[in-house]
């Protein structure tokens, strides 16, 4: 394979305990075993959010930021799944803003499903899904004038985030909205947890993924990760250990002006003889 003409049986070992749990999960919840994800504040702080809405009569809003077709995108899907579920079942209106072709037929496709899977294919709008623009804080101005004109309840921020962040939560913050971010940017954390609610961190934004899908590539990925990483863990700490005796053993067997010097200094600082 591409890529591994330079493996050794060390590397080979820690790709198969990184990537054999990983497999053998997905297996395993594709065979209808359920798999236990802890559930997380975050899911607690969506509902809370989804509530506000149905209450005040107001629309939502969801944005995945600037992600593209990858990883990101679909545990974005599983959270979106789960809140249109609910806007579906409550007759509450949420709004998806977009600025990535790719994406947005995506999740055209994902929330109409939704609706149909529920009996309310009558409530599915695709003018809610707007394509506003592939420029960065174009696309930002757009959802910020969604968010005053409609004077929107809930919004959640789940994606990939860059500098348009604060311009979103903002607009959020101005309309008195409830927000629920979550992104695997560092560089932007800082910036949602001052201006959201609750801040998804992180790899909590798969497992919130996983936990409201109930998908299962999601949750059996996401247990077989971290069952690979205690095995990495495992692996790290045994080589720590070798690698501690190993030393150990050596110093044993130092010349004697060495053995020497180190009973010289323990008589002087020790007290001793």
């Amino acid at each position: 394979m591409p890529g591994l003409e330079h493996s050794n049986l060390v590397l080979d070992g820690l790709l198969l305990a990184l990537l054999g749990p990983v497999y053998y999960y997905i297996q395993y919840a594709r065979k209808g075993h359920r798999l236990f994800v802890r559930r997380i504040p975050g899911v607690d702080a969506v509902e809370e959010a989804i509530g506000r809405a149905v209450e005040m009569g107001r629309p939502m809003m969801f944005s995945t930021g600037l992600v593209g077709v990858n990883s990101v995108l679909f545990a974005c899907l599983g959270i979106l799944k789960h809140i249109t579920g609910k806007a579906a079942q409550f007759a509450s209106r949420i709004i998806i803003p977009q600025n990535d072709p790719e994406v947005m037929a995506i999740i055209q496709s994902t929330t109409e499903q939704t609706y149909r899977r529920l009996g309310k294919a009558e409530l599915y709008r695709q003018e809610d899904i707007p394509f506003l623009s592939g420029e960065q804080f174009a696309y930002a101005s757009g959802y910020m004038g969604i968010a005053h004109r409609e004077k929107t309840a809930a919004c959640f921020l789940f994606g990939t985030f860059a500098a348009e962040s604060l311009i979103l939560a903002e607009a959020g913050q101005q309309v008195g909205a409830i927000q629920v971010a979550g992104t695997i940017s560092n560089e932007q954390i800082p910036f949602f947890i001052t201006t959201c609610d609750y801040t998804i961190i992180g790899e909590e934004l798969y497992a919130t993924g996983a936990y409201l899908s109930k998908d299962p590539v999601q949750t059996g990925s996401l247990r077989g990760q971290d069952v690979g990483k205690l095995v990495i863990l495992a692996i790290i700490l045994t080589g720590v250990i070798w690698s501690t005796i190993a030393s150990i053993s050596a110093g044993n067997a130092v010349d004697g002006f060495d053995v020497g010097l180190a009973k010289w200094l323990f008589g002087i600082y020790g007290g001793g003889e």
